[in-house]
């Protein structure tokens, strides 16, 4: 049987943007086919060619072009130059702060912290003494999540300017406050705070390394025993004794802050007069009677229904130390055997774990090849068996693509954040003088990462 097959072709011819007409052709091959009779099929009808309109795109030439870059150009020029000026700014503590004779220093509290417990509290959530108004000074992300509430305090400082025995306030202690004094003080919970972006530092002398260590902050108070009783009582420091160390300018009068210290004391004050607030003359420390604190020999207890008298003494030493180099006495003095010990410590923990999983590993592998070894037949050997088996699930589609998508993702993301920030810690573009830049930082490059980590995703599912 014959039959016969019809192909059309079409084809389009654009002439100044008009189609061309259709051309139709027909052929006819003939084919034998097994038990069929010939025939033929019957012949497609023509199209009628359909006229299609194509506008041409139409694009200025080059000279017109270029006019029109220059003239967007300049319109953008013009556009800066009319802006108004705009005031420049310095990140905290970067820039020095010059102080003449007698400039008010403020000092500024942070929050309560603690190595026992992680947990930190506001200053005021204690009853010390507190300012007319509590101001929050300007907090970035990174303090936010760092815990740190940073707020002004009544202690105020005149530079180079010595005070002895100054009275902040007294405060009268209730059971509720008392309790909360002796579960802070149980905590070894310490009070930070700031001068001129310096924290406030304890020295502790070390005798056998023949030099002194600095601790954050001060201690609320301490636990301890009266002379002949075995009843531990908890006492307040309630007696600071600060030491702010500058460095005065050859030239001019103008100093820099470049050391804030502090010694507490626990002192339980008494006065004769009546009391008058901060001009009250107290008998355990009156300067004009050359009574200062030196010790905490009759210590302020906490109790409830007590009152208890803050204090405060101020001196000012010069120090040959220059502003760009105030920080190396907190960075350099740390426990340095501490930490190489912690260093060397992780190291053998991670070399013990990398050993135990080889020899695992191996002892695996080699009972498997003495298996394979001792097989006599064909068959046997054909068989897969232990550690073969694990070929299979190389390119076996997991169960959950999805979540096996987002784990990678998230791994990149994290990944790339850590590489990032230990790259630019190592350059030192971190300062301890922008405390909070190295959140900031870790979270915006976090960010950024988000991208790279939605692209693994995607193209691993």
């Amino acid at each position: 049987m014959d039959r016969c097959v019809i192909w059309e072709v079409a084809a389009a011819r654009k002439v100044h943007g008009v189609a061309g007409g259709w051309r139709n052709k027909n052929k006819e091959r003939k084919r034998k086919g097994k038990g069929q009779e010939g025939g033929s099929l019957p012949v497609a009808r023509s199209v009628t060619p359909t006229q299609i309109r194509i506008p041409q795109q139409m694009r200025p030439p080059a000279m017109l072009r270029w006019p029109a870059a220059a003239a967007l150009a300049l319109l953008l020029l013009l556009v800066i130059a009319a802006a108004p000026p705009a005031a420049a700014f310095y990140l905290p503590g970067v820039a020095p702060n010059d102080f003449q004779k007698k400039d008010p220093l403020q000092v500024k509290v942070n929050k309560l912290s603690s190595t026992k417990t992680q947990l930190p509290y506001s200053y005021y959530s204690l009853p010390f003494c507190k300012p007319d108004t509590i101001v929050d000074s300007a907090e970035n992300l990174g303090e936010v999540l760092r815990g740190d509430r940073i707020e002004n305090s009544p202690y105020v400082f005149e530079m180079r300017e010595p005070k002895m025995c100054q009275i902040v306030c007294k405060a009268t202690i209730s059971d509720k406050q008392a309790k909360e004094l002796k579960e802070k003080i149980e905590d070894e919970y310490r009070v930070n705070m700031i001068l001129d972006n310096l924290p406030l530092v304890v020295p502790i002398a070390r005798p056998d390394r023949d030099a002194v260590v600095f601790q954050g902050g001060y201690h609320v108070g301490v636990k301890g025993q009266y002379a002949g009783s075995k009843d531990e009582k908890y006492f307040i420091h309630n007696h600071l004794t600060f030491l702010v160390k500058y460095h005065k300018d050859e030239n001019s009068d103008l100093s820099r802050i470049v050391g804030f210290e502090v010694k507490p004391f626990s002192v339980n004050h008494q006065f004769e007069e009546k009391w008058n607030d901060a001009n009250t003359r107290l008998s355990t420390c009156d300067p004009h009677a050359n009574k200062i604190v030196i010790n905490s020999d009759t210590p302020q207890e906490v109790q409830a229904g007590k009152d208890i008298i803050f204090t405060y003494d101020v001196g000012f030493e010069e120090s040959d130390i220059k502003w760009a180099s105030r920080w190396d006495a907190y960075l350099s003095t740390t426990d340095n055997q501490a930490r190489w010990f912690s260093i060397a410590n992780s190291l053998v923990t991670l070399l013990v774990l990398s050993v135990a999983m080889a020899m695992t590993m191996l002892r695996s592998l080699h009972r498997d090849i003495f298996r394979y070894s001792q097989l006599e037949t064909q068959n046997e050997a054909q068989v897969e068996t232990g550690w073969k088996l694990v070929h299979g699930d190389v390119f076996r589609p997991p169960s959950n693509p999805g979540l096996l998508g987002a784990y990678a993702g998230s791994g990149v993301q994290l990944f790339g954040t850590l590489l990032i920030t230990v790259a630019f810690a190592a350059l030192g573009f971190f300062s301890p003088l922008n405390s909070a830049g190295l959140r900031n930082f870790m979270l915006l490059t976090w960010i950024l990462m988000g991208p790279f980590a939605g692209y693994t995703s995607s193209r691993l599912y």
